[in-house]
C-alpha cells in the first residue's frame, strides 16, 4: 500500500520509513528537517521538504494514499514547558491540518505517534490503557490534545486511528544502515553516547532524592527496531477499520545510574555526571504494561534489553 510517513526524516521516522520499505509498501515521506536529514531517508521513499502545518505542502503529498504514520512533532519535556506556543502550533494544530488533509483526500487511516506522557503522574505501575489521564508536562498535553482529535475525527469524519504511547526509544538497525545522529538531542541515551563520544562533557542528572533504589528516575527503553515492528503490525491491524489507543514498552526497567553504569561498560569510556535540580514534569517512576500490545498487535519487545539498546547506538557514536 502507499504510506504517508509524516516526520519520517527523523530519528524514529528514518527506521520506519526503512522498515516499511523492506516490507514492500510505496512510502512518501513529509519533513521540514528542522530536526531531521535528508540523507537518513531510504532511497526507496519519495521524499518532499514541508510543514505538515502548511495546506499546500501537505497537498503534495496525498495522491494515491492510504495510510499516514504520523510522526511529526516537537518532543522536549523542558523546552515544552518553557514555548507552550511552540509544542501548541506544531503538536496540535499540525495534526489538525493533516487531519484535515485526510479527510479532504478521503484518508481513512491514521496510525499516530503518542506518549506515556499522557498518563502524568502514576496512580499505579505499570501503566496500562484504562489509567487516568492527566498529563504534568505540556508536552503530554499536546499529544492528549493530539488523540482527542483523533477521536473526534474518528467520529464526524471516520477516520481510524491507532495511537501508539511509549517512552524512550533508542538504540539503531542493528545492521547500521542508518547513521543519522540527532540534531540536539534531549533523550538520555543520545546524551550519554555524545559524552562517550567527546562531544560533550558531562550528562546533566536530573536529581538523585526520588524515591527510588539510588534516588535517579526509573523508565523503561524501547529499541527503536520494535518501535519499527509495531508500527508494521499497527498498519496491518487498521485496514480492518479499528481504532486503538496501544502502550508500548519493554517490560524492563532501568534507573539513570542504570544506563550509565551499562553504556560505560559497553563504550569502555569514562562517563562524567552532573546531578543538577530535578526537571518539572518529571516522574520518579515510569513504565508501561504491554499486556493489550501483546494482544492487540501480537507484538513483544525483542530487541529491547538495555545492552542491546546501548551497544547498536554505541556502534553508530563512536
Amino acid at each position: 500500500m502507499k504510506v504517508l510517513v509524516t516526520g519520517g526524516a527523523g530519528y524514529i521516522g528514518s527506521h520506519v520509513v526503512m522498515g516499511l520499505c523492506e516490507s514492500g509498501h510505496e512510502v512518501v515521506v513529509i519533513d521540514n528537517l528542522s530536526a531531521g536529514e535528508k540523507s537518513a531517508v531510504d532511497s526507496r521513499a519519495t521524499f518532499i521538504e514541508g510543514s505538515i502545518q502548511k495546506k499546500e505542502d501537505l497537498s503534495q503529498c496525498f495522491e494515491g494514499v492510504d495510510t499516514v504514520v504520523h510522526l511529526a512533532a516537537l518532543k522536549s519535556v523542558n523546552e515544552s514547558m518553557q514555548f507552550p506556543q511552540k509544542y501548541s502550533e506544531n503538536n496540535i494544530t499540525g495534526t489538525l491540518s493533516l487531519l484535515e488533509t485526510m479527510h479532504e483526500n478521503n484518508v481513512k487511516h491514521i496510525i499516530f505517534s503518542s506518549t506515556a506522557a499522557v498518563y502524568g503522574e502514576p496512580e499505579y505501575l505499570p501503566l496500562d490503557e484504562k489509567h487516568p489521564l492527566k498529563p504534568i508536562n505540556f508536552y503530554g498535553y499536546t499529544k492528549l490534545s493530539a488523540e482527542n482529535l483523533l477521536e473526534w475525527y474518528k467520529e464526524l469524519m471516520g477516520i481510524s486511528y491507532i495511537s501508539l504511547r511509549y517512552f524512550n526509544a533508542a538504540g539503531y538497525d542493528a545492521s547500521g544502515r542508518i547513521k543519522y545522529l540527532e540534531k540536539n538531542p534531549q533523550n538520555l541515551i543520545p546524551i550519554i553516547m555524545e559524552v562517550a563520544a567527546g562531544k560533550r562533557d558531562k550528562v546533566d542528572v536530573f536529581g538523585d532524592n526520588y524515591d527510588t533504589p539510588d534516588g535517579t528516575g526509573i523508565r523503561d527503553y524501547i529499541h527503536v527496531s520494535d518501535l519499527v515492528k509495531a508500527h508494521l503490525n499497527a498498519l496491518e491491524l487498521i485496514q480492518t477499520n479499528q481504532s486503538a489507543l496501544i502502550n508500548l514498552g519493554s517490560d524492563q526497567q532501568y534507573s539513570v545510574m542504570d544506563v550509565i553504569k551499562i553504556a560505560k561498560k559497553i563504550s569502555g569510556k569514562d562517563i562524567p555526571y552532573n546531578i543538577v535540580q530535578r526537571r518539572e514534569g518529571d516522574p520518579a517512576k515510569i513504565y508501561a504494561s504491554t499486556a493489550y500490545a501483546k494482544k492487540i498487535l501480537n507484538w513483544s519487545a525483542e530487541h529491547s534489553s538495555l545492552e542491546n539498546i546501548i551497544e547498536t547506538t554505541w556502534r553508530i557514536y563512536k
